[in-house]
């Protein structure tokens, strides 16, 4: 029997939609039929454009329609917690934009609410569902490397206007948070362990939020990694996981436009090449898929809670200029 598709709301018209709305639309598991701006006249707009059903000039009118069985909530990283809860505790499933928040005890508050509610709540880190990060985790378990020694990773780009919301501290902007996240995330993967420690560095631009990040995590087993992120240097993103017998590089990790990964060893390199998958797409489709008990949910309460807890920990090493034990 075919799944019948979970129909979907999307909460905010932020620019980041527009790279998930072509995947549901495409997806015979997904049924975007709303959305909703805090304008009535906004939500319309882009209600036509993308050709969603139903329009709403609140979040809260969108949470009150009975027909949306999950959201997904792409407004600014402070607004994420209080949402969450919100949509859980209205009988929403739940996929919350990355990243979820720089404090892991408010992670744990929004996956208690949706315990509570008997909802499905998962953190939007696109790139963990596209298969090319799937293959580095296989390759890793495979010992395509040996034991791993050091994994180093980056993510950057330009940006300079203070009011674009990635670089305001009133909603909780900054390197770290934007794109460090990233960093911080393909790295555990790559572990495939958690943090025992953690030291941060960061310049703070003109508008108070973090533009360069630096970061290094000790993990168990001695395993060590390093991290840049930035909004004021050019675009930069790749990630590599060293070991004892060789390296996986991946010069395209996040976004994973173009999937390959380069396997270095004194031999020669060779290139593990995957086709082209749409990694929003995956992400709308794994919730759904468990949403009907079709499948896992691959990033629920733990990764979440791990991850808030590393960005925590580097912030606050940052601020304090020493290194942070978890």
């Amino acid at each position: 029997m075919t799944m019948e598709p979970v129909r979907w709301g999307f909460i905010s018209t932020a620019d980041i939609n527009r790279k998930l709305v072509p995947g549901a639309n495409e997806s015979p598991k997904v049924d975007l039929i709303a959305v909703a701006s805090r304008d009535q006249g906004r939500a319309e707009k882009y209600a036509n454009r993308w050709g969603i059903q139903r329009a709403y000039g609140s979040y809260e009118a969108l949470l009150a329609d009975p027909d949306v069985e999950a959201v997904y909530i792409s407004l600014p990283n402070s607004l994420h917690v209080e949402w969450s809860i919100m949509s859980v505790e209205a009988g929403k499933h739940v996929l919350v934009e990355k990243p979820f928040s720089r404090r892991a005890e408010e992670v744990e508050a929004a996956f208690d609410a949706a315990d509570r509610a008997g909802r499905l709540l998962s953190e939007a880190f696109m790139y963990r569902h596209n298969p090319q990060s799937k293959r580095l985790r296989a390759l890793i378990d495979e010992g395509a490397v040996g034991d791993v020694r050091i994994i180093r990773s980056a993510f950057s780009y330009s940006l300079y206007d203070s009011d674009n919301i990635r670089l305001r501290t009133d909603v909780d902007g900054g390197a770290l948070m934007d794109i460090g996240c990233y960093c911080i995330s393909g790295t555990r993967l790559a572990a495939g362990s958690e943090p025992v420690s953690v030291y941060g560095q960061a310049w703070y631009g003109e508008t108070g939020t973090d533009w360069l990040f630096t970061g290094s995590i000790r993990f168990p087993g001695d395993v060590l990694a390093i991290f840049d992120c930035g909004t004021a240097m050019l675009e930069r993103d790749e990630l590599e996981v060293i070991g004892s017998e060789g390296s996986l590089f991946l010069d395209d990790p996040w976004h994973c436009t173009v999937p390959v990964i380069e396997h270095r060893r004194a031999g020669g390199v060779d290139r593990v090449e995957l086709e082209p998958s749409d990694s929003y797409r995956l992400e709308l489709e794994n919730l759904s898929d468990a949403i009907r008990g079709e499948g896992e949910l691959l990033l629920g309460r733990e990764d979440a809670v791990a991850q808030a807890r590393a960005i925590e920990a580097l912030h606050r090493s940052a601020q304090s200029g020493q290194p942070v034990t978890l």
